[in-house]
């Protein structure tokens, strides 16, 4: 009887190391939540990409999971079950994402955390986001070095990011215009509008024309879907790109996209978890370290000004950030970064005012 009893306990005990997850293996396990659906062309496809690329890196070393459409509603119980299942290390990809990603955290503080765009820490929570206001300052570069001087933008949220972005590339904007010695008008150079949305394709749309039947010579989009970008290339206009590349969706009509490039990230903090390295961070880094990017220049782009651009690209790698570098002033002329200063990350992580030569108003 004990044989028999011996037996069957070995035959239980191979079958479920059979049907044991892939940690059985020593893969480590990782999961991803995403705000929306990997193929919305924007932001959670530049996360998707992020995924592909560490499954390219690191393939049969850990195994990899993610969920679309986790919004703030359902962040917390999606994040919970990745951790109540086990998964050695868990990231949440969006803002809305924080507060639920901080209470599972404490939960669970044998699992690695990773939030993206937030500012909230722990012993096992990291945050991470990338210096996208670096390509923002070239594609504004770039289109000042071409002349545009009646930029029309297509703004998200009136927050600290979209805000530091505008400011960026309408800085990059001037540069550019002065190097070619173009006059401009600062009251009408770079105009704002809100969606008040990430991603809105019909009032995307419908901003984008508005500003086209305006006499605005170039749309910068900023939403997380191409749509503004379409609509400038529809009324034979030039445009920009943001977050993932817009002539990947037929936009062949921008100058650039500017690009977030997470695989790089997200390879060297699961390789970190696979080493035992891993630490809790607060990462915010940019063309040093190759976590944005420009796209390829459209064909319309001279060559003496890719040259340019290139040339400030590889001075920014080097970690020569000078963006936010005084005297700066704001829409009323008031210096708010003196001659001879720099803003801090914290000033430009809380940046909530516009500079000179932005048109357009902070909505409350």
């Amino acid at each position: 009887m004990t044989k028999r009893i011996c037996s069957f306990l070995a035959a239980v005990t191979l079958l479920l190391c059979a049907a044991m997850p892939a940690m059985a293996e020593g893969k480590l396990r990782v999961a991803f939540a995403l705000l929306g659906t990997i193929d919305d062309r924007g932001w959670n496809t530049a996360h998707y990409k992020g995924i592909q690329q560490l499954k390219e890196a690191l393939g049969d070393k850990i195994e990899i999971a993610y969920t679309e459409n986790v919004g703030p509603q359902n962040a917390e119980r999606v994040l919970r079950n990745y951790a109540q299942q086990g998964y050695d290390l868990i990231f949440g990809t969006s803002f809305p994402h924080m507060d639920a990603i901080e209470r599972v955290a404490k939960d669970f503080p044998d699992i690695k955390f990773e939030h993206c765009s937030g500012y909230k820490m722990g012993p096992n929570l990291s945050n991470y986001f990338a210096r996208m206001y670096q390509a923002e300052y070239l594609a504004g570069y770039t289109a000042g070095l071409m002349g545009f001087t009646r930029v029309g933008t297509v703004g998200t949220h009136p927050i600290p990011e979209p805000i530091r972005g505008i400011n960026s590339f309408t800085l990059g904007l001037i540069r550019g215009l002065e190097e070619a010695g173009i006059a401009y008008d600062k009251s009408t150079l770079n105009t704002v509008v809100w969606m008040k949305s990430w991603a809105d394709p019909i009032k995307e749309t419908t901003l984008a024309e508005t500003l086209a039947d305006r006499d605005h010579d170039l749309i910068r989009q900023m939403a997380d879907t191409p749509e503004s970008s379409l609509a400038a290339c529809a009324r034979d206009l030039p445009a920009v790109g943001y977050g993932s590349p817009a002539e990947e969706y037929g936009a062949d009509c921008v100058l650039t996209s500017t690009v977030f490039n997470w695989g790089n990230y997200y390879v060297q903090t699961v390789q970190s978890a696979l080493d035992g390295t891993w630490q809790a961070r607060s990462y915010w880094r940019g063309f040093d370290d190759d976590a944005i990017r420009l796209t390829a220049f459209g064909s319309h782009v001279p060559a003496d000004v890719r040259a340019k651009v290139e040339a400030l690209r590889d001075e920014l790698a080097k970690g020569n950030d000078r963006i936010f570098a005084g005297p700066v002033k704001d829409q009323s002329g008031k210096v708010i970064i003196a001659e001879g200063q720099q803003a801090s990350d914290a000033d430009l992580l809380g940046m909530m005012v516009f500079v000179d030569g932005v048109s357009g108003n902070l909505p409350q």
